[in-house]
């Protein structure tokens, strides 16, 4: 539904012209053409903003809102690292390289360690837990738009620290077969957390 499926009288005050019905065809045309001006300008920042951001990124700077464990540098316009979160995010990865904590044991470290949200002060959630543990940037590379980029800024842990927690993640994730073989086991995975779906068997009592 646009403003002219309303029947309202709008007044254009800048342009010193009222649109309604009753408006002549000239007016009602040069009101679209100004529509469509409009819109092109639109299109076109938005158009450049992008751009911006994808040479940003192609210099190896992260290109829009800093992730958790950083902090966005209002002077220079980069990514540094968060004295009070990046230690924390660091020690989230040290955590599960050991191989022994479930997400859900990080995830209570994390809180019981006051790693928080940076801009709504809340506890992570698991999912947010996961999603830091899988991504990158915090050994030095960023993935933008599909593609990976070799970063510039100060990488909170080590390549080898990184490839280590996608390690225990594969190995936790690979599927344990039992006697009974399940039908697509190892195949199906969440969605949400990325974790692998298990199957079991329920019996059912008999009345």
């Amino acid at each position: 539904m646009t403003i002219g499926d309303l029947n309202l009288e709008v007044h254009l005050v800048k342009e010193g012209v009222i649109l309604s019905d009753d408006s002549r065809s000239s007016e009602k045309f040069m009101h679209g053409i100004r529509v469509l001006m409009a819109k092109n300008y639109i299109d076109n920042l938005s158009e450049e903003v992008r751009k911006g951001m994808r040479e940003k990124a192609e210099q190896g700077h992260w290109p829009t809102v800093a992730h958790v464990g950083y902090r966005n540098n209002t002077e220079t316009h980069r990514i540094e690292s968060d004295p009070v979160r990046g230690p924390l995010v660091a020690k989230l990865f040290e955590w599960y390289a050991r191989g022994d904590m479930s997400l859900k044991e990080v995830t209570r470290l994390a809180n019981e360690n006051g790693l928080t949200h940076p801009r709504a002060h809340r506890p992570l959630a698991k999912s947010e837990i996961h999603r830091i543990l899988r991504n990158p940037i915090y050994a030095g590379d960023f993935l933008w738009k599909g593609k990976r980029y070799e970063g510039s800024h100060q990488p909170l842990i080590s390549k080898v620290l990184f490839e280590t927690v996608q390690e225990v993640f594969e190995s936790a994730n690979r599927p344990k077969y039992t006697k009974r073989r399940h039908a697509f086991a190892g195949l199906v995975s969440c969605g949400r957390c990325g974790c692998a779906m298990t199957a079991e068997l329920k019996m059912s009592a008999v009345t």
